[in-house]
């Protein structure tokens, strides 16, 4: 982070100005909404300022900048049109260890202005660290549709019963876990109806209730990488879990989506490095739940598909342990869709096969033949170090050695890289190009089709939000 984001207190601050313009006018105006003590320094003053003056709320000093006037303030705005002017109060304010915010000049700044949405008390503070202020503001207006306007009676009401809580239910998670009813409750509904008095009833009975820290599980699906592709239910399990237990597969950008405060356990298997034994992690499951905590068990993909989700909640019910399951996109889906891959084309392929290149060392052979069927597009995950074994059983099962076939690495993510060829060179594929894991085996005549659907990494993408603001009125 280049800015620390900081919520400061100005009621009765010592803030000045330098300049009496239009500009100088709009941060005025915000730090006067703040309750600052405003100085003006300038020679001439619109009349707002003047205005200010009259009632009290600004003192306005007509004149040049000096240095002296510096002596006792807290915050330092520098917003005239004479950019020497804006350079001198900066390094006389930097001289002084004081925070400074040169107007339009972001180099010049030890503080920066951010978009606000206030829902007071709830405010929330959106910045490009000055780099693009008109897409901090776009972004602004795109919230401000989306935030109810009760969400600041919301706050002021359940603030006023902190204390409350805080005496009656002992312990950070468990207030936590209180706090998550309310907002899941018809409090929130009275609020929005504007029937205060009846939502600070409920809010009552709600406390007088016995409270229960009943543990549960969430099983969670996070897709193959990209965190655009999670479900809202997954990001919003994310946010109430008091602990993330996780898999090496769920990428870095999904996990700083995780609540900051939650503990998080890396649970992660890879081939043969195996890390935590699947029956310990059931386990600790078993154990964070029964201690009364909300568990997030995030995967990779699809907890259901080839994610051992089913192994999890088997363990779960001896114990009576609440849980919910969320699915995930599939690595199959995922990295397919975002490799230009279609799994089935009227075409190509009428069906698709999900295999697992990984199964207990005791486990049999797959039907190679079944898998080996024409017009059928064939998935293979963690196939990474038997592609020569498969190579070979496709082969002999009849599967052309002329089949195309696709091999993703690091699907849907930025370092997504795809490498092409046919089943008889699988194995070298791998080994020429050193693919490592997660990677995923695509096998069948759609393959042939990602030259032309290729469109990941390959040409300028927008974001979600970008279409949406462009078109915005």
């Amino acid at each position: 982070m280049q800015y620390l984001p900081l919520f400061v207190k100005l009621t009765d601050k010592p803030v000045l100005i330098i300049g009496g313009g239009s500009v100088a006018l709009r941060k005025a105006g915000t730090l006067l909404s703040a309750g600052a003590r405003l100085t003006v320094v300038a020679k001439q003053f619109t009349d707002d300022f003047v205005q200010w003056q009259q009632q009290g709320k600004a003192t306005l000093i007509h004149g040049s900048f000096d240095p002296v006037q510096l002596d006792g303030m807290l915050l330092v705005i520098a917003a005239t049109d004479d950019d020497q002017l804006n350079d001198t109060v900066y390094q006389a304010a930097t001289a002084r260890n004081m925070l400074v915010n040169t107007v339009d000049d972001q180099p010049k700044c030890s503080f920066i202005f951010p978009s606000i949405i206030d829902r007071s008390p709830i405010l929330i503070a959106i910045s490009s660290f000055g780099t693009a202020p008109v897409l901090a503001r776009r972004l602004r207006e795109k919230l401000e549709a989306l935030l109810p306007q009760h969400l600041g009676p919301l706050a002021q009401l359940v603030g006023r019963f902190r204390s409350k809580v805080k005496a009656k239910i002992s312990g950070f998670a468990a207030r936590r876990q209180f706090w998550e009813q309310v907002f899941d409750s018809d409090v929130v509904r009275d609020v929005q109806a504007n029937q205060l008095q009846q939502a600070e009833q409920r809010l009552e009975q709600l406390l007088a209730q016995p409270q229960q820290q009943a543990g549960e599980v969430y099983v969670v699906g996070a897709g193959p990488g990209d965190p655009e592709l999670l479900t809202l239910k997954a990001l919003q399990l994310m946010q109430q879990a008091d602990v993330v237990v996780y898999d090496y597969l769920v990428s870095d950008e999904i996990m700083q989506l995780v609540r900051r405060d939650a503990e998080r356990i890396c649970v992660g298997k890879r081939a043969g490095d195996h890390s935590v034994p699947q029956q310990d992690t059931n386990q600790l499951l078993i154990a964070l739940a029964l201690a009364g905590k909300k568990v997030c068990r995030l995967k990779g993909g699809d907890p259901f598909i080839f994610g051992r989700g089913g192994e999890e909640i088997q363990a779960l019910l001896p114990h009576n342990i609440a849980f919910q399951v969320v699915p995930g996109v599939t690595a199959a889906a995922g990295c397919a869709a975002y490799a230009g891959i279609p799994l089935t084309h009227r075409d190509y392929a009428q069906s698709v096969q999900f295999v697992t290149g990984h199964c207990r060392p005791d486990g049999t052979e797959p039907d190679w033949h079944s898998m080996s069927k024409s017009n059928q597009t064939l998935v293979i995950y963690m196939g990474l170090m038997k592609a020569a074994h498969i190579q070979q059983q496709l082969t002999i099962a009849g599967r052309s050695g002329k089949t195309p076939v696709a091999i993703i690495e690091n699907g849907t993510r930025r370092e997504q890289r795809i490498v092409t060829g046919e089943l008889d060179n699988l194995a070298a594929l791998v080994q020429q190009h050193q693919v490592s894991s997660p990677a995923l085996l695509v096998i069948g005549e759609v393959v042939s089709l990602q030259q032309d659907l290729h469109w990941f990494g390959q040409k300028p993408q927008s974001a979600v939000f970008g279409q949406a603001l462009t078109r915005m009125e």
